[in-house]
């Protein structure tokens, strides 16, 4: 058996596993193979390797130092297949991104500088910036914290995201389309609107109503409506052909389902959530289930689209998310905001800000053998 050095890290709510480029392979297809045999993949449990059997826990994250002059590492994302052979490369995991900065850090990767690190990421797969701001105290990432987010028991220390370098990150446009707002004619279901925003991600926004959701089910709940998943899926598959998305990641676009707030259960807590701050509820859908909280990506294509007149977002977002600089949207497991900003001009937007915080935490470093 051969033996891997790697540590496996929490991001916001997803969990990946971390190497440093020069322990695996440099040929890009035994690269996959390797990584896929650390995760075990295939297979839907996901028994025979590191992999949770879920979209949020079979991932993995390359760090190498910089491959530009402008910036402090480079980052590349990796979202395993669990019941597929395959590894999307194509992409950036928001969530995961939070982690990259304090790996950095604690690797001695980036120099730490008290009390707060800026760590410039380059993502070379994707051709474009991060910037984290992280806590740090002895040349250590600090962790510990009173900052806490939904999705995640207890609390850690706030670290900081800008994804504004984000906008058109996979299509090259905001708007991929052209458009703020788009027909799909879906043969279960009709014509629907739905508004296709590329920033930081894909995502297709559509009414809860569309597709016959009230806004108080849970993951399990719609996972167990085959009928609905497979809707879900041929509406993915409509606003990719519309969107110029066919064949260039099985992921995209996430499709968002979005509504007014109503009364929902925390799926983590059990708890019921309050309305009252919450200024859209929205439910991911992405390779084949319900996201079980909220892709930061998906967090930032939502800002963009919630501060766009004319989007299917901006129409249903509170008054006062509309006026507030932070957007507050209800998910699954609880609520996330985002400082999101932009301006129009010559009828053209431009997304100037979009700020999200998360928490991390380095949970074990070793080997994994394959």
């Amino acid at each position: 058996m051969e033996k891997l050095r790697c540590v496996i890290m929490r991001g916001g709510t997803s969990k990946g596993v971390f190497f440093h480029e020069n322990e695996l392979p440099y040929d890009l297809e035994k690269r996959k193979e390797v990584l896929l045999r650390v995760m075990g993949s295939p297979d839907k449990r996901q028994i025979d390797g590191l992999g949770g059997a879920d979209i949020l826990t079979s991932k993995v994250v390359i760090i190498a130092p910089p491959s530009r002059k402008d910036a402090d590492v480079d980052y590349i994302f990796g979202q395993v297949g669990i019941t597929e052979p395959e590894i999307d490369f194509s992409l950036i995991c928001g969530n995961l991104s939070s982690a990259v900065a304090p790996f950095a850090i604690d690797e001695g990767l980036v120099r730490a500088k008290e009390p707060i690190t800026k760590v410039r990421i380059y993502c070379p797969n994707v051709d474009r910036y991060l910037t984290s701001e992280v806590r740090v105290k002895d040349g250590k990432t600090v962790y510990e914290g009173d900052f806490r987010i939904d999705g995640v028991p207890g609390t850690g220390s706030k670290i900081s995201l800008d994804y504004s370098g984000t906008a058109g990150l996979i299509t090259g446009k905001l708007l991929p389309t052209g458009n703020r707002k788009d027909i799909v004619d879906i043969k279960e279901l009709g014509k629907i609107e739905v508004s296709i925003i590329d920033a930081s991600t894909v995502v297709a926004f559509i009414k809860a109503a569309e597709i016959g959701l009230k806004g108080d089910e849970s993951p399990i709940d719609i996972e167990k409506e085959k009928d609905l998943i497979d809707l879900l899926e041929n509406i993915k598959i409509a606003c990719a052909e519309l969107a110029n998305l066919t064949g260039r990641s099985p992921l995209l676009p996430m499709i968002a389902v979005v509504q007014k707030p109503v009364s929902w259960v925390n799926f983590v807590t059990g708890k019921k959530m309050k309305i009252e701050n919450v200024d859209i509820l929205s439910k991911i859908y992405a390779s084949g289930m319900m996201h079980k909280a909220y892709p930061v990506t998906g967090c930032v294509a939502t800002g963009a689209a919630a501060r766009m007149k004319g989007t299917v977002v901006n129409e249903i977002i509170s008054e006062k998310g509309k006026k507030d600089d932070t957007l507050i949207i209800g998910h699954f497991s609880g609520t996330i905001p985002i400082k999101a900003k932009g301006s129009e001009i010559d009828d053209e937007f431009k997304l100037e800000k979009a700020i999200v915080y998360r928490t991390a935490r380095r949970i074990m470093e070793g080997y994994v053998y394959i």
